[in-house]
Order: structure tokens, then C-alpha cells, then sequence
């Protein structure tokens, strides 16, 4: 299996469980999301549009992914939210299409346009490392199931500060581009937010 065979079987509705690890706190907590992944063939104008945005030859995509996710944790403010998008983009290395460059509209710890390295290791896990100017993410996402996804990941910041955390992921619905599948999807984020 390759990345882009992963993204594939990502492609749905998920409802994620989620507890967080505050590591120099010793304390935990937990929250909920709802998360949606379209994967995006190599030719679709936004993975186009990022590997250009990166300065990566389009023709070197293998595909990619656009996701989506509205959700809340115990410590949030009141105005505090965690809901946003992004898209990836697969660039696999030449001499090992398992390894290469995921390149990211959006990072998943800073807000910021960034690239990173994916590789499938050998119990097709999926595991993206990616550096940024304060900080560095892992995350790995595998399969127990065709509709039960595992994710962790560990966000290391400079100054020692670390969290770690573990999500289950359960498919809700495989996407699809009807008007009712958009409706369904809207107001799944819309329950998520609202702590249901």
C-alpha cells in the first residue's frame, strides 16, 4: 500500500475521540470532532495549485486529500474553536514511492503553509514528521478496521513543552458529492460543535 492508497481508504466521515496528554502538566483531557477526508486525484486543481504554491513539479503528485474538521476539547475558552481545512499533496521520492514530501496547505501544529516527510512503515501505518519554526509534530494513523481508524501524535515546541495525544476514529458515511451528503455532513460538524 501506498500513501495515496491510504488516503483513499480515509475518504468519508469520521467521528473522532480524542484525549490529549499535557505531558510538563501530568494532566489529560478529552474531546470530540467530526472530520471529513475527500481524497484528490493528481490532477485536481487544488493539489496543482499547492505543489506550485511550494515550488514542486505537479507532474510528480501522486494525489493527495482534502480535509476537514469542526470539533471541541474539556479546556477550550468560549471563544476558542478547532474547526478549520487543509489540503495535502503526495510527492513520493524517486527510488521508494512508500516515502516522500507531504506537502500542506495548512500544518497541523501552526497555522502556516508547511512541508513535511510521509512514509508507509511496515505495518501500513501511515506516519508524517514535519518541522516547524518553534516546533515539531509526528502523527501515525493506521487501520484496525475498514471503518475504525487510530491516530497519535506527539507536538514537541523548542522551549520543552510537549503534548501527546490519541484519537479512535469511526467511519460515519463514505463521502459523496450528492446535496444530501453535503447536508449530512454540515450537520454532523454542526453537533460536534455543540458538544453532541
Amino acid at each position: 500500500m501506498d500513501a495515496m492508497e491510504f488516503f483513499r481508504r480515509s475518504a468519508g466521515q469520521w467521528q473522532s475521540q480524542r484525549t490529549t496528554h499535557h505531558l510538563p502538566f501530568r494532566r489529560a483531557e478529552s474531546g470530540s470532532s467530526s472530520i471529513r477526508v475527500k481524497s484528490l486525484e493528481a490532477d485536481d486543481p487544488q493539489i496543482v495549485e499547492i505543489c506550485k504554491m511550494h515550488d514542486f513539479d505537479p507532474a510528480k503528485t501522486i494525489g493527495g486529500a482534502h480535509v476537514t474538521w469542526n470539533g471541541s476539547m474539556d479546556w477550550d475558552k468560549e471563544d476558542e474553536d478547532h474547526e478549520g481545512s487543509t489540503v495535502f499533496a503526495l510527492v513520493p521520492d524517486e527510488d521508494n514511492p512508500k516515502e516522500g514530501s507531504l506537502l500542506r496547505e495548512r500544518g497541523y501544529a501552526e497555522i502556516a503553509p508547511v512541508v513535511g516527510r510521509y512514509l508507509i512503515d511496515e505495518e501500513e501505518g501511515l506516519v508524517l514528521t514535519t518541522e516547524y519554526d518553534t516546533m515539531s509534530s509526528t502523527e501515525r494513523f493506521w487501520f484496525m478496521g475498514p471503518n475504525l481508524r487510530l491516530r497519535s501524535s506527539t507536538v514537541k515546541r523548542f522551549g520543552g513543552l510537549s503534548t501527546s495525544s490519541f484519537c479512535a476514529e469511526t467511519r460515519v458515511d463514505d463521502v459523496s458529492e450528492t446535496p444530501e451528503a453535503e447536508k449530512a455532513w454540515e450537520e454532523t460538524a454542526l453537533y460536534s460543535s455543540l458538544g453532541w
